[in-house]
């Protein structure tokens, strides 16, 4: 675990909820080089199995931030979504070391509203996914998705008979095709507390984050005869 981190670096992940540490991973994996950075020392323990550069900054104030090297990344999401105050701020702050490119998740459209009126760009990967693309079945039998760069995607799949009565833990994502579930989707309800233990259920959708290649390799095996 480095103290700061001073060179140039593409991504900068805030934020170690279930997106941030999701959207860490699955940049990891693809082998980004990422900087992450939290206020809980567990989260970042956590994180540093996966990422070279995970920082403990507890305070996302503008010389914190500074410190840690944010200046120095081409783009950084600011993953801090349900203490609005804070993701302001720290969106903001973020905007004024100069990034480049800065992306922020909101909760709301007033939180979403803010947070474009001071330059970020925002995704909702926990609400609705209603700013997601449709894929319109043309390419893909992923039901939506949201490209976050070149490599790695948010994407949503109708479950099939393939895992159809397993829990998300037997399923094991992460280790068969390198993926992180971040939410499931049973008819008009989207359950963002992602429990190991939920049954996956015919007819209901889980919503992944990871590459595109290991998408499509996922939803090869979902629809294979």
């Amino acid at each position: 675990m480095r103290k700061n981190y001073r060179g140039a670096i593409e991504y900068c992940v805030i934020g170690l909820g279930r997106f941030g540490f999701a959207l860490s991973v699955a940049l990891a994996q693809a082998g980004k080089e990422v900087l992450v950075l939290d206020n809980d020392e567990e989260k970042v323990k956590a994180v540093s199995r996966y990422v070279d550069n995970a920082l403990i900054v507890k305070h996302m104030d503008k010389d914190s931030l500074e410190e840690a090297g944010v200046q120095n990344c081409h783009t950084v999401v600011v993953c801090i979504g349900e203490q609005i105050e804070v993701s302001v701020l720290t969106t903001l702050n973020v905007i004024e070391l100069g990034v480049p490119r800065v992306i922020s998740k909101a909760v709301s459209a007033d939180h979403g509203s803010v947070l474009k009126k001071i330059g970020a760009e925002v995704v909702y990967p926990e609400k609705d996914m209603a700013v997601r693309l449709a894929k319109s079945f043309m390419k893909t039998r992923a039901m939506e998705y949201i490209d976050l760069n070149e490599e790695i995607s948010i994407e949503e799949h109708r479950i099939t008979g393939k895992i159809c009565g397993q829990t998300l833990a037997a399923a094991n994502l992460r280790k068969r095709f390198g993926m992180n579930a971040i939410a499931i989707v049973k008819g008009e309800k989207t359950i963002i507390e992602v429990d190991p233990t939920i049954l996956l259920e015919e007819g209901n959708a889980i919503v992944t984050i990871g590459t595109k290649d290991n998408h499509a390799r996922f939803q090869g095996y979902l629809y294979a005869d």
